[in-house]
């Protein structure tokens, strides 16, 4: 089948094809020997590693090129309770594979110990390989230069849509049948088109990373669908593959036509923990190639696993040669993939050395020195398993899911927080980043992710739903929901309209709101997932987005359109700079003046009064933008809130630099044309749960 192996070279690690042969490099600090397999169908032919330079395994196989199927078989003491799990029964995927084929077959050949038994001392001498995906060796050639200019949108611009790329193409009727639920489809016309005419920038993808089933799962015919159970950092999951065998080749094409489109491609990656689970979990790779220098395990007891997750384990960042393939992982997807950007689950326990989270770990000091990644946008999940919160704390170049943004918007549309605890997240809540030269894009606000309700449920139930998943279903108890009136769908239009209203409220809340607005999709359209919030494992109909619109999916698909639009249209809505209602002596200008209904300045009275619900904010455009005492040029603007159930008149204020005000949205007439004016001092009668925007005009 092959030729005689060579000595190869200890680098790069991996299996990388050189045009006449492939050099296969494993990195493992405590193995005695390890075998590649290769697989032509099921024969399997195993030739050991002949070098060991700097605790990496190597050899070249000539005539070993693309499409040949491999893994590895790693030998070593079997000892749990020093933190060894070497069994060479067990067919291993490579940490570095760029692509993989096939899905795991859950049997107990694939755990290292008698699975039967529960005992994770014993030994199993069954082989695994018959159940395991294999690794492929890839052509990593691709013609990049037909990709339009890669577009650096900056952070300013910058406009998040978070969806997956099933989820998205899987009901969509205009993409060919065959591409739906796949990267092809999501970089097809049909897809790409909706997002263009959406006005997003940045396309941020639920983890696309090689990743595992879990069995309990498959057993009630469910799956991981979101993804987050990592198996492989460097290869896209062929799930999402229309032609399997060319996995690679498809993601680059997807984004390629996405870069084409003027979009960039942000990526939700696991590095805090692998699909391995705990002691207990079965050996697919890391544990099998080198468990005690990929993991974190107790200290006092080698054979348990530190949890920092919530799922079993935890990567050893304190390892260089760990550190190493995850550093090697973003750059390989930064560079040679042309990924935009990343949003790190659980970013807190990458920043952890050994305890608390620091910001000067040592993850975050490289993550923060690297030239490659200094290029594209880094994003922080800045919390763990256990709810511990760092928000606010990453380094400067970091953006942070903003939760308490989400909470308070929340709250405030419901009633149930004053205007005073609102006020600091409308303006990229300063009091969290404004510090070490951070910009207001560092807080990226969102009122809805993956991970709860979505938009529709958020306003229609009062509880959460996942009967359908197992268990007793998961997911937050504490939702900061209200359905209006009734639990769930109803015919009543009166609660039908204050839903909708509510929910063109929250999202005229986000997209005007300073710092980088994050828009969960189908959202612009309504989707629902009929009261569950923790569809991690529903890869069906209650997830993947229903594209026949009714005429409410199209109403406020229209007006988020236009609110979109109209962010683009007044820059001071979206300053890097923090606007803190300072008055600037140089300019005479106070960048943000707080309004009460009666037209004048809120005083401390009007903050602390607790039936005060409505309230405005006037975003000067004259000032300024950097630290150079120079106006600004943008139009004011004046934005008024009322979470109120009535109607509040509200007299609209003066202001420098023009004569009147022009009505751009009003969420309670979300039809309503622009372009209306008000004189100053005139009353606009506020209707109850609405929020209205007026620009300055002469």
């Amino acid at each position: 089948m092959t030729s005689p192996i060579e000595e190869g070279l200890p680098y790069p690690l991996g299996a990388h094809w050189s045009g006449q042969g492939t050099n296969f490099a494993l990195f493992s600090a405590n193995a005695t020997k390890v075998e590649v397999c290769l697989f032509d169908g099921e024969r399997e032919t195993r030739i050991a590693l002949p070098e060991y330079t700097d605790q990496v395994f190597h050899g070249y196989i000539p005539d070993v090129g693309p499409g040949t199927f491999y893994g590895y078989r790693v030998h070593g003491p079997y000892d749990p309770a020093g933190g060894h799990r070497f069994n060479p029964n067990k067919l291993l995927l490579d940490p570095y594979a760029r692509a993989h084929a096939g899905s795991l077959t859950w049997n107990p050949a694939v755990f290292g110990y008698h699975m039967e038994s529960g005992d994770d001392l014993t030994f199993d001498e069954r082989d695994s390989a018959a159940f395991m995906p294999k690794c492929v060796v890839v052509d990593p050639d691709f013609d990049w230069t037909a990709e339009a200019a890669r577009q650096n949108v900056h952070w300013d611009e910058t406009i998040v849509y978070e969806t997956h790329v099933k989820g998205f193409t899987k009901k969509h009727p205009d993409i060919p049948e065959n591409l739906r639920g796949t990267y092809a489809g999501f970089g097809s016309d049909p897809a790409i088109g909706h997002l263009k005419s959406l006005g997003i920038t940045s396309v941020e993808l639920l983890p696309i990373h090689t990743f595992i089933n879990d069995q309990f799962l498959l057993e009630k015919h469910l799956t991981n669908y979101w993804g987050y159970n990592t198996i492989g950092f460097f290869a896209p999951d062929p799930r999402y593959a229309s032609d399997v065998p060319n996995s690679l080749r498809e993601f680059k094409e997807m984004v390629s036509r996405l870069h084409g489109a003027g979009l960039e491609v942000i990526l939700d990656v696991v590095y805090n923990h692998t699909a391995e689970g705990s002691e207990l979990g079965p050996t697919l790779s890391f544990k099998g190639i080198d468990n005690a220098s990929y993991y974190r395990l107790m200290p006092d007891n080698r054979r348990r696993y530190l949890n920092d997750s919530g799922v079993g384990n935890t990567v050893n960042l304190g390892h260089p040669r760990v550190m190493q393939m995850v550093m090697d992982s973003l750059r390989y997807w930064a560079g040679h993939m042309h990924i935009d950007g990343f949003r790190f689950d659980l970013g807190i326990v990458l920043g952890r050395d050994a305890g608390q989270f620091d910001e000067g770990s040592s993850f975050l000091k490289v993550a923060n020195q690297d030239p490659e990644l200094n290029s594209v946008k880094l994003i922080a999940e800045p919390w763990d398993a256990a709810m511990h919160y760092n928000l606010g704390d990453f380094p400067p170049g970091w953006a942070e899911w903003n939760g308490k943004f989400r909470d308070t918007v929340r709250d405030y549309w419901r009633g149930m927080a004053p205007p005073a605890e609102l006020a600091g997240r409308l303006l990229a809540s300063g009091d969290l980043f404004n510090e070490k030269g951070r910009r207001t894009w560092a807080s990226v606000n969102f009122v809805t992710a993956h991970d709860g309700f979505t938009l529709t449920d958020w306003a229609s139930y009062n509880g959460k739903h996942n009967e359908a998943n197992p268990g007793d279903g998961g997911g937050e108890d504490h939702n900061r929901s209200w359905n209006c009136g009734v639990e769930g769908p109803t015919d009543d239009r009166k609660i039908l309209d204050l839903r909708a209203r509510q929910k063109r409220n929250m999202l005229a809340t986000l997209l005007f709101s300073q710092g980088t607005p994050m828009i969960l999709g189908g959202d612009e359209f309504g989707r629902t997932q009929k009261g569950n919030n923790n569809t991690y494992c529903q890869d069906n109909d209650l997830s993947w987005f229903d594209w026949n619109l009714d005429d409410d999916g199209k109403a406020l698909l229209a007006f988020t359109r236009r609110l979109i639009e109209v962010l683009r249209a007044y820059p001071i809505l979206r300053r890097s700079r923090f606007l803190t209602g300072a008055h600037d002596g140089e300019l005479n200008v106070r960048d943000v003046t707080w309004i009460n209904a009666g037209g004048g300045e809120m005083s401390e009275a009007d903050w602390n009064t607790p039936w005060i619900k409505c309230f405005g904010m006037v975003l000067d455009g004259r000032a300024r933008k950097t630290s150079m005492p120079r106006h600004g040029e943008d139009q004011t603007v004046l934005m008024i809130m009322n979470s109120f159930e009535g109607t509040v008149p509200f007299k609209l204020p003066e202001a420098v630099a023009g004569s009147q005000w022009s009505l751009l949205v009003d969420t309670n007439i979300p039809d309503a044309p622009e372009a209306a004016h008000f004189a100053f001092g005139s009353s606009y009668d506020v209707s109850g749960r609405s929020l209205l925007l007026f620009a300055l005009v002469s």
